[in-house]
């Protein structure tokens, strides 16, 4: 009987180990709505004294009653924050048991040469692929596309804005388009990417792209924060941040949202070099930021669109995030936001908020829509992309397409809008 025993447990000693192996703790993202002012404070707590990263909203700061708040927990916090959370009774779900399956799913990359395969730009790419891409898409499209350095990251990565130009019609205005400021939204550059490729391959099959490219060049910048970006690939996939040092403590990163001038590390940034939103030394304190801003001011009798592309939590959004008060022409903004997120219901039953920043989401001083719209740039927006928060900043690969095909139908919307309103009569 013994033998037998001892038998059975080595035939079902796999799966013995693996059902153990499932009790293991995980890290995980929760969904937390705290409804006391005391849950606040005992939320705000764990976010800054335990190793988690929050997801929504960006600072602890913002945390309040009967709000969502998103929290990715590490395995090595698990237990102590969610005896915290059920000491006090607040309210909390899994949103993401396994993050990491995400994350392994996400960087698995079997694609080499863009040309190769008809899904590259249904994947995520390594800053690696990107700049191969860049030099590609330059060397396929000699005669469209111009790749253009503006500067370089704080750890001396190159800055590359792609110029899609069709045409040399005279006097032809701008549209400028960044991705990637945020390390951790991964959705961004793919869009860029998927932006210049559907703007290569449907130009002159597709109406709207058609007649936005005839009257407008488009500088895209796939990645403006690139040692960000590369460090969420090869260290932690929640960092935001950019990675430069701060004098006086081992904090890294500045949030180069918050490093333009546009009322500066007022309310909503942080002056602390250990929060998300720290605004930096002084404005354009980034060489990252600097870059952009240069190049701007430098085209800005060109430039009539700004578009920031960010996620996640599907809104249209344009300034001022700096302040309550609202730009001179804000019901004009506010009209072609509202358009848009409409098609985008239409066409893929998907819900978009839209309005200003500071009114729809909190006060963001610092921002880069902000400043490219004192700058002179009257058609400026900030879009976050999906999604609403099952998956937030890991959005999986399956969902690249649908996100961008919803961006890409908001930016043609706007851009018609502006295009019609500028040219001049014939």
């Amino acid at each position: 009987m013994k033998a037998l025993l001892i038998l059975f447990v080595l035939m079902n000693l796999d799966k013995l180990l693996k059902t153990a192996h499932c009790t293991e703790t995980q890290d995980q993202v929760l969904s937390i709505t705290p409804k006391t002012q005391e849950q606040v404070d005992i939320l705000k707590n764990v976010s800054t004294q335990y190793e988690t990263a929050l997801w929504q909203p960006v600072s602890p700061h913002y945390i309040k009653e009967d709000t969502q708040v998103h929290l990715f927990v590490p395995a090595n916090s698990s237990e102590t924050v969610k005896d915290l959370l059920q000491r006090y009774a607040i309210t909390h779900e899994v949103l993401l048991a396994n993050p990491n399956e995400l994350i392994e799913m996400q960087t698995r990359n079997d694609s080499g040469d863009p040309r190769s395969s008809s899904t590259f730009y249904e994947r995520y790419h390594s800053l690696e692929d990107i700049y191969f891409w860049i030099n590609r898409t330059q060397q396929d499209n000699p005669d469209t596309v111009k790749v253009i350095l503006i500067g370089s990251s704080f750890e001396k990565r190159p800055l590359y804005v792609l110029k899609l130009s069709v045409n040399n019609r005279p006097n032809k205005k701008a549209m400028w388009i960044d991705c990637g400021i945020h390390a951790r939204e991964w959705i961004s550059p793919a869009f860029c990417l998927w932006f210049v490729q559907y703007s290569l391959s449907f130009y002159q099959l597709n109406e709207d792209i058609t007649n936005i490219l005839d009257n407008m060049d488009v500088y895209i910048l796939p990645v403006l924060n690139p040692d960000g970006y590369h460090y969420t690939w090869t260290t932690n996939r929640m960092w935001r941040k950019n990675r430069s040092t701060n004098r006086g403590t081992k904090c890294i990163g500045v949030d180069l949202n918050r490093n333009f001038d546009a009322n500066w590390c007022t309310e909503g940034a942080s002056d602390q070099p250990c929060t998300e939103i720290y605004c930096g030394a002084f404005p354009e304190s980034e060489p990252e930021t600097q870059a952009v801003a240069d190049f701007l001011r430098s085209h800005k009798d060109i430039v009539q669109i700004y578009l920031s592309i960010h996620s996640y939590s599907q809104m249209l959004l344009f300034p001022y995030s700096c302040t309550l008060e609202e730009t001179e022409n804000h019901s004009e903004l506010l009209e072609m936001v509202q358009e848009a997120a409409q098609k985008i219901q239409r066409h893929y039953r998907n819900i978009y908020t839209y309005g200003s920043g500071a009114k729809t989401i909190y006060l963001a001083p610092g921002g880069s829509d902000d400043w490219a719209y004192k700058l002179g740039i009257k058609y400026s927006f900030t879009f976050e992309l999906q999604d609403r928060g099952r998956y937030g900043f890991l959005l999986p690969p399956s969902h690249i397409s649908k996100a961008c095909n919803e961006a890409l139908l908001a930016v043609k919307t706007i851009a018609l809008k502006v295009v019609e309103k500028t040219q001049a009569p014939a």
